[in-house]
């Protein structure tokens, strides 16, 4: 596997990292815990070393996993994880009801932490993401609090997930920021209008979750896709049967250059955005090895400016339609 350093962090990771939330929460019921360790463990032999969670993922549960699955390679993996949440273990399986409220207090963050070290089984958190801005707490104090945590050799980077450029400026003038963590993919563009640019000149990774549009971008699903109770997306505007079909052509451009390319679509979605910026690493997730090593084959697709001209040309007269969130999710993005 390829490696690739986040900015000027240092911080250096496999080119492809692995999104870990679906095996724990938010997809449809939680993996069998030796499945999903089996399948970790499975990653770090394929050359992954970069890994993602957030205490929010299950909640807990997916610390703990990552805690017990990682431990015998803890010093040749990157683990990220996230607060800023205030979690309640009575949460709705969704997470979307009876959704936590923002909490970013330096107090807290430094709580967070504690609970996070441990889960982890590490003796310092590799990458530390505020996982929503907190309009209550400025930035400033986020950052500051951070810095002390990596003072106290507790945290080693410091991250910002789904923050604007505003704030990321910031924060970055308190405490350097290693990498920012937002959604990004041919169906979802928004960071490329002000947050990459500030990216590149600030030095800054950058980190697409959802890489492969929560899985629409695959082309394993379309409108007569039924999704269980228990997934997260049967709430997500852009999971509805309408908006399915209409932004079924995305998947169609993508299937006719991985037909030329002798790839999948997922593939060619993932080495789309590879190529965008050398510092780009998406995270994409699974609960599948299949799908774990299509994914991780995306690092030997090498598209050509002519195929990245081509995507770029039927994708920009492509208009997706439906929003990325329900309205009291997309709230906290952005800031």
């Amino acid at each position: 596997m390829q490696k690739r350093r986040l900015g000027k962090s240092g911080l250096e990771v496999s080119a492809i990292g692995l999104g870990c939330m679906g095996m724990s929460f938010g997809y449809g019921p939680a993996m069998d815990t030796r499945e999903a360790i089996a399948l970790l463990r499975t990653a770090v032999e394929r050359g992954v070393t970069f890994f993602d969670t957030a205490e929010v993922y299950g909640p807990f549960t997916n610390e703990v996993l990552l805690g017990e699955a990682l431990a015998p390679v803890r010093g040749g993996v990157v683990i990220a994880t996230k607060f800023g949440f205030d979690l309640d273990p009575k949460l709705d399986p969704r997470g979307m009801k009876g959704r936590p409220g923002l909490n970013s207090r330096p107090g807290h963050i430094k709580e967070a932490a504690e609970g996070s070290l441990k889960r982890l089984r590490v003796e310092a958190i590799d990458l530390f993401y505020q996982h929503r801005v907190d309009p209550d707490v400025p930035i400033e104090d986020v950052a500051g609090a951070v810095k002390e945590l990596i003072q106290e050799g507790k945290v080693k980077h410091f991250g910002l997930s789904e923050a604007g450029a505003r704030t990321i400026r910031r924060a970055h003038a308190v405490q350097p920021v290693a990498a920012v963590q937002s959604e990004y993919s041919l169906r979802t563009r928004g960071p490329e209008a002000e947050v990459l640019p500030v990216l590149e000149e600030l030095g800054i990774g950058f980190v697409p979750y959802s890489p492969l549009g929560k899985g629409f971008l695959t082309g394993k699903m379309d409108e007569t896709t039924t999704l269980e109770n228990t997934d997260f997306r049967k709430t997500i505007p852009r999971f509805t049967p309408e908006a399915m079909k209409a932004n079924r052509a995305l998947v169609d451009l993508l299937g006719k250059v991985a037909e030329r390319k002798q790839a999948t679509p997922a593939q060619i979605a993932l080495a789309w955005l590879l190529a965008q910026k050398p510092w780009i690493v998406p995270i994409p997730g699974t609960t599948k090895r299949h799908r774990l090593d299509e994914n991780l084959g995306a690092a030997n697709v090498e598209l050509t400016p002519d195929d990245l001209r081509e995507i770029e040309t039927a994708a920009s007269r492509i208009t997706v339609q439906g929003a990325r969130y329900p309205d009291h999710l997309e709230q906290l993005t952005g800031r």
